[in-house]
């Protein structure tokens, strides 16, 4: 992948690789996998493995959930935003469908070549994997409000 100004700016932006120095983040590139996707297109299906972690660089992707024989759409993820940390740490099955909400391009990390980055450049992916927890910490203190919230309307 090319390492121009304009990735080097939407990599700053990921609060994954917030740690990240220039050079690391250029190193980084080359294991980024860029995809296009059209309004509709999927990126992951809620059930199917899991093995690659998703950055937004442009455009929007609806989360959704299955409820019943509906999908219930439950966030919204924007530019600079990611989906599926827990791929890189657990590689099970997703826990939610998500698509392009507009036409978007993202970067994809997947599993293998993370594999790689720990094994060849261990001290970048040690600064991913603290990324990683911080964004999961961030997502779990959130859904605990929100489920705190929920139980005190419910009373």
């Amino acid at each position: 992948m090319n390492f121009n100004n304009e990735l080097k700016y939407l990599l700053h932006t990921v609060p994954i690789f917030e740690g990240l120095e220039n050079d690391e983040l250029e190193t980084l590139s080359n294991y980024l996998v860029p995809k296009e996707l059209p309004m509709g297109g999927l990126v992951c299906k809620e059930g199917q493995h899991a093995n690659f972690l998703c950055f937004v660089t442009s455009g929007q992707l609806d989360v959704g959930k299955k409820l019943d024989d509906s999908e219930v759409n439950i966030a919204t993820i924007e530019e600079g935003g990611t989906m599926g940390e827990m791929a890189l740490i657990d590689g099970l099955t997703r826990s939610a469908t998500v698509r392009a909400k507009i036409a978007s391009t993202v970067l994809l990390l997947r599993r293998e070549e993370f594999d790689q980055i720990l094994e060849k450049h261990p001290e970048i992916g040690i600064k991913i994997l603290k990324g990683i927890a911080r964004v999961m910490s961030l997502n779990l203190r959130k859904a605990s409000a929100q489920i705190t919230a929920y139980m005190t309307m419910s009373q």
